[in-house]
């Protein structure tokens, strides 16, 4: 399904540069809801003076009549819940997923939400480890709004199997590499359609039908064209994965965020367990500092620690993840150029060679 955005201006963007002695206004958002069709009208909130934004959202919800629902959603009257249904068209077993309406705004609040998650992932449509998006649907009687997905392994009220499911061990070195390869494609696949995630955790890291790892819930994600428009916060991810800038409060929306991520876990990965375990923000924020003082340092050393059985060139691909200046960090295409993942190939074209050797 097509979710098409278009974002046009009222009125030519006012300079960015401060004019001396003049203080710039800031603006917040407001809605307009046609009953016919959703529509907003955003404004900028941030010091860039009376610019307006339109931004139109046209899209389609089906009924949610189509899905034969084969459980019942959780008891949640708030939560987002999942369950697993039949598609009455193509027969395909999905994975619907809940919003209840938010109070008090005539639903516009989880309306925007939904439309957000649903564009982020119709973005990322294609790539085997990223969640599938099948369609999205309502419920003219109750209001209720639902995200249609794949369908995942053990999805449902019990909740879908995930990567945190699956730490019970120290994952080795060959299999963080394997996984590594597919998450970080699949970031690329998202920071290439221009997404922001912002939550990538083992909790919103899924196993999906065929068992292979696909990146999901984004909830948190965002888009350009959102960066400085709709919702004025859109929700922090779990914290123990947040950069250095968004533990600082900052609104950090850049890919580099993502790439952190990453590497938290895949610290948590080789290790076993998260790599930061404070609770508290500004505890987390101390040791994202500390960790940023060993690099500095130690350079890849700083790991011999936790990690002492992960080859050099890891360790030096996990530094370069957690470099705490989010200029300093690669991006996810160049991530996967590291020589790390080049060692696996190697030592598969030796296995190769000595394979062939033994057959003569």
């Amino acid at each position: 399904m097509a979710l098409d955005v278009i974002v046009h201006r009222k009125r030519p963007a006012p300079s960015r540069a401060k004019k001396a002695g003049k203080k710039q206004r800031r603006r917040r958002r407001y809605y307009k809801m046609p009953s016919e069709e959703y529509y907003y009208e955003f404004r900028f909130d941030d010091d860039i003076g009376d610019d307006m934004v339109e931004v139109s959202y046209e899209f389609d919800f089906d009924s949610i009549d189509r899905y034969e629902m084969l459980e019942e959603f959780g008891p949640s009257d708030t939560d987002p819940a999942v369950a697993e249904a039949r598609d009455r068209s193509t027969g395909e077993t999905v994975a619907v997923k809940r919003v209840r309406p938010s109070q008090g705004d005539g639903g516009a609040a989880s309306l925007c939400a939904v439309v957000r998650e649903a564009r982020c992932l119709d973005a990322c449509l294609g790539h085997s480890s990223t969640l599938q998006l099948r369609g999205m649907a309502a419920d003219d009687k109750t209001g209720d709004l639902f995200i249609v997905t794949e369908q995942l392994l053990g999805s449902g009220c019990g909740g879908a199997s995930t990567l945190r499911s699956r730490l019970t061990r120290p994952f080795s070195e060959a299999e963080t590499r394997a996984l590594m390869r597919q998450l970080l494609g699949a970031v690329e696949k998202m920071h290439g359609a221009g997404v922001t995630h912002r939550d990538i955790n083992p909790d919103n890291i899924v196993v999906g039908a065929s068992g292979v790892f696909k990146v999901s819930g984004f909830r948190c994600a965002i888009t350009p064209a959102e960066r400085f428009l709709g919702e004025p916060h859109p929700p922090m991810g779990a914290l123990r994965y947040c950069s250095p800038h968004q533990l600082n409060g900052l609104r950090c929306y850049c890919p580099a965020e993502d790439v952190w991520a990453l590497g938290c876990v895949m610290a948590e990965l080789l290790a076993g367990a998260p790599l930061f375990t404070a609770d508290a923000q500004e505890d987390l924020l101390d040791e994202t500092v500390d960790l940023r003082d060993e690099i500095v340092n130690f350079g890849a050393d700083a790991f011999d620690g936790v990690l002492e059985e992960v080859s050099l060139a890891g360790r030096e691909l996990l530094a370069g993840l957690l470099a705490f200046d989010a200029s300093e960090r690669p991006t996810a295409a160049d991530a996967l150029k590291h020589r790390w993942f080049a060692e696996n190939d190697v030592a598969k074209a030796k296995s190769r060679v000595v394979r062939a050797y033994k057959q003569r």
